[in-house]
Order: C-alpha cells, then structure tokens, then sequence
C-alpha cells in the first residue's frame, strides 16, 4: 500500500511539471492552439439598435394614478348578509366567507366550541357526502380550501380557477350553513384536537399558549380572556347539541360577509343569494333562545404563569433551555383615533429572535433589535405585537431567555417598555412609518390578504378603506403622536404572562412599579452584558 502511494506521488509529480512547461510555452494572448479564428456572425441575426421589422405595436392597458374611489363593490342582501368583492386581474379568484364569532362569544357554552368548528369545517354536507367529495368538486377548477378561527371571527375560504366561482360559493354554502355533523366527524374532531393539545405540550414553540395567557391576565374571565384552544377538559363535553346551538345562535345572515377577488360582483351577488339565501341552513330559521353575548370587553390586567418544563428541539440544535415572559398593556380598537399612532409604534419597537437574517426590512433596526438582542447576548427572543379588535386591544412584548435570566428579562422590558414615552428620534420614525407602508402594500399585492382586508374591514366597519387612505394617515403621524401613544399606554394597569422555569420572575407589583418609571435607569447599572 505505501509503495502504491509513493507511486502515484511520483506520477502526479511527473504530470505537474509536464502541466507547468505546456503552460508556459502558450501564448494566451493569441490563443492555445495559435491566433483565436474570427467570430462568424450569426445567420439572419437581427440587430439590436433598432426593433425588428413588421413587428406589430404594442397595446398596453389603461392606468390611472391613485385609487378607484369604487373599487370594492358591497351589496346588502334583504336579510342582512353583505357581499363585498374587487374584481382583480388574473385566472384565479378567492371567494369565502367571514362570520362575526370565535371565542369571545363563548360564555355561555364550553370553550372550545369554536376550535371544533374550525376542525369540523369542510367535512360532510347536504349536498357533500364527505370532505373527499368536496375536495375532489373543487380539484376539477384547481380550488384549495381551509377554515381559520380567531378570537372575534371565523374565516372559510376558497382559491380556484374564476370560472369555477359557482361551486365555490355552492361549497362555502354548504359548509357553513349546512353541515352534517355527523358523530363519527365530531369524534375524528375531538381526536384531533386531543392530538393537537399533546403537541402543543411538547414543542418548545410557545406561542399559541402564551397568547391564550397574556388574554386570560389581560381580560379576566370575560370576552377576550376566554381560551381561544380548547381546554382539555372540554373536549369531551362538546357534542353535537351544543355545536348545533352555537351555530344557530351566531352563524346568522347579520354576522356574515361573503367576500371575493378577482371575480364580477354581479356573478358572486347571484351565486349568494342561490345558495345562503334561497337554501335555508340545516338548523331551520327558528330564532335561538340562547342571545349573543354582544358585551364590551372590559380590560383587567393581571397576571398568568405556569411553572413547568419546556422541551427542547429534538436532535442536535443546541438550543438552551427557555423561559417565556410577555407584558402587555390596553391598547385600542381600529377605530380609536390612536390606532394608527399604536400601528406606528408597534413597527418601530419591532424585534424578532436572535439568529434573524434579513436587512433594514426586517426590522433590523428596531429599538427591541438595536437595544436588547445587540445588547445582551442572553436574550433568544424578543418581538412586540399590536393586537386590536372591535371595542379593545393589546400591546405586548414577548421575550425568551434561559431560567437564570427571568428577572433580567422584566428589567430590560420594563426599561424598554417606559422608553417608548421619551423623545422619538426622527430618523427611525421615519423608518417606521416607511417600513409599514410598504407592509401594507406589499401583503396586498397577494390575493388571498386582500380578500382577507376587504372581509374584515366589512364584518368591523360596513365599508372598506382604500390603501392609499391609510398611507396618508401613517404619514401624518408625528413624534407627539408616538409619546401620547405610549403614555396612554403606560398608564394602564400590565398584563403578564410567564411560563416555563419562573422561580425568579418579580410579581405584579415590582413589575407596574418598573413601568411607572418614566425615566429609564441606566442599563449599564442595572444589567451587564454577561450577566
């Protein structure tokens, strides 16, 4: 063998040199093999000065410069049901349906109920034996279908080639007015669910339960604090009576949109009142004797924790063990005069996870990036939210970092969260408010986040305001906005949310006392960076 080898070595020796001489006895400057030939020209090459010959000329389409004051269409059938589309150029459509429900409007039944239908949309109809059967009606116009709840709204949509727009309103019809409910569907739902809650458990991801805790501190035991996921408990106890009164009590014309884009409104108002008008849905037209609960959401404060182990990733990820804090403040519903300002901030506090990749447009530059990921190497996350609703709503942080660093973690949030009432640098308010105008347009340039746009601004407000409206409202903003924003903020009792190893964490009164300071201790007093 080592003889082998010190014969190739002499070999690969040999065919260097010979490498080396051939190389230099070359002139490159006239080619390997002598002077390079010409280049013969291609045959019948056009040139490229000038356009081609009896090309013909071009039509492009009309364009006028800003927003068509009637560009999204809304008609209000007899019994209330509102049918809002824009037509937009393209071979595909997205049509679906927005009801006013969710878990907020679950008082009086188990919560949960509204996760189940989120599960048990699209299953077995009238007209539907199956969820296959409805899948394969929309594969022949190349549709997709899903069902996405929230807290104050349940959405079902479809995607599919526009001349198949028919039997995607047929389809939407009948998932939300005439589902069978079978009780093999409701136990296949529950199994789900059940699923679905085991793994939760077992994710390092926190988010979904965090957002149930910081809710439940932030509005005790009413409207928005009921859990948007099914309690374990309650799986159980759901069956097919009680989806039955739910939906009668709020899947009603009056608390429905039907929205569409990229379709003629004519075309989508018939379909509507074929199949959510003239077919009646499976639970009759008798009123419920159960009333909506249609009260305010009354913001509490408070706080939330759990003590418990959070996985890690599986495989080699190295990742630390974490512990999960969020404070929240009441913020305001879309129709407060300080929601564009709250918006504006939420941008401008930004932040994200530690290993985000992206430049200026990810928010790189964000106070939560520039002041506390760049800052303390300890902190694995750290991102703001601005959530709003109809009557309400909330501002928080979320933030992760290993056990030994709770009460780190509530230092620099407080610290930040007091900062937001101190002077606004021009520069990153100019950031701020470019960086979420193009958010908006950009997410608008997609189908399905403008059928989204035109549904919840309808469902919320009855009409639906153009882009360029909230451009401008975002460029009127000033700093003085920014501070009355956040000391209306601040002055507001926190909401806390904690879960994971928390033995550290302060309680609620250290914490309201850190956001009551309105001038920020020094962070190189009351942190260090290896800490």
């Amino acid at each position: 063998m080592i003889g082998n080898v010190r014969t190739w070595s002499k070999l690969g020796r040999r065919q260097i040199i010979r490498c080396k001489s051939l190389l230099e006895s070359r002139d490159f400057s006239t080619g390997l093999n002598g002077p390079a030939p010409p280049l013969k020209s291609s045959f019948n090459q056009p040139p490229l000065s000038k356009p081609p010959a009896n090309l013909e000329k071009a039509i492009y389409a009309e364009h006028k410069s800003g927003d068509r004051q009637e560009t999204t269409q809304i008609t209000t059938l007899p019994n209330g049901l509102r049918v809002a589309s824009e037509n937009k150029f393209g071979q595909f459509c997205t049509i679906g349906v927005i009801i006013e429900t969710g878990s907020r409007y679950e008082v009086a039944y188990p919560s949960g109920v509204s996760h189940f239908l989120e599960k048990l949309a699209f299953s077995g109809t009238a007209e539907y034996k199956d969820k296959d059967k409805i899948l394969l009606a929309l594969e022949k116009d190349g549709g997709i279908c899903d069902c996405l709840g929230s807290r104050d709204t349940c959405i079902y949509a479809s995607s599919a080639d526009r001349r198949g727009y028919d039997t995607v309103v047929k389809i939407l019809g009948e998932a939300v007015l005439r589902p069978r409910l079978e009780t093999d569907e409701i136990a296949a739902a529950a199994q789900y669910i059940k699923f679905e809650l085991e793994n939760l458990m077992t994710r390092p991801e926190q988010e979904s339960i965090l957002m149930d805790m910081i809710h439940a501190a932030a509005y005790k035991d009413n409207t928005l604090g009921l859990p948007r996921i099914c309690p374990p408990q309650n799986v159980d106890k759901i069956d097919r009576d009680v989806l039955i009164s739910f939906l009668k009590t709020h899947y009603c014309p009056s608390r429905m949109v039907v929205a569409g884009v990229g379709i003629e409104h004519e075309r989508l108002v018939e379909s509507v009142q074929k199949y959510f008008v003239d077919s009646p849905p499976m639970w009759g037209t008798d009123r419920s004797k159960v009333r909506v609960d249609n009260s305010l959401a009354q913001y509490t404060g408070g706080i939330v924790k759990e003590e418990c182990h959070i996985p890690l990733h599986l495989g080699p990820s190295n990742l630390p063990e974490l512990a999960h804090v969020v404070i929240g403040l009441e913020g305001c519903s879309h129709s407060d005069p300080d929601f564009i300002a709250m918006c504006v901030l939420g941008v401008m506090m930004g932040g994200g996870g530690s290993f985000s990749a992206g430049g200026p447009g990810k928010g790189m530059y964000s106070r939560l990036y520039t002041n506390v990921l760049n800052r303390y190497h300890w902190m694995f996350s750290a991102t703001a939210y601005n959530q709003t609703y109809s009557d309400t709503g909330l501002f928080y942080i979320h933030a992760s970092a290993p056990p030994s660093h709770v009460k780190n973690i509530v230092d620099v949030l407080t610290n930040e969260m007091s900062a937001m009432a101190g002077d606004v640098d021009d520069e990153e308010l100019r950031r701020a408010k470019t960086q979420l105008q193009s958010m908006i347009l950009m997410n608008l340039e997609a189908r399905p986040v403008l059928f989204e746009d035109i549904a919840r601004q309808v469902i919320a407000t009855g009409q639906r305001k153009l882009p360029s409206g909230f451009i401008k409202d975002i460029e009127n903003i000033s700093a003085g906005d920014i501070k009355r924003a956040s000391v209306r903020l601040l002055r507001s009792q926190p909401s806390v949310a904690a879960r994971g190893d928390i033995r550290h964490l302060p309680n609620l009164h250290e914490i309201q006392a850190g956001l009551s300071d309105k001038q920020p201790v020094s962070r190189s007093r009351k942190l260090s960076l290896f800490s």
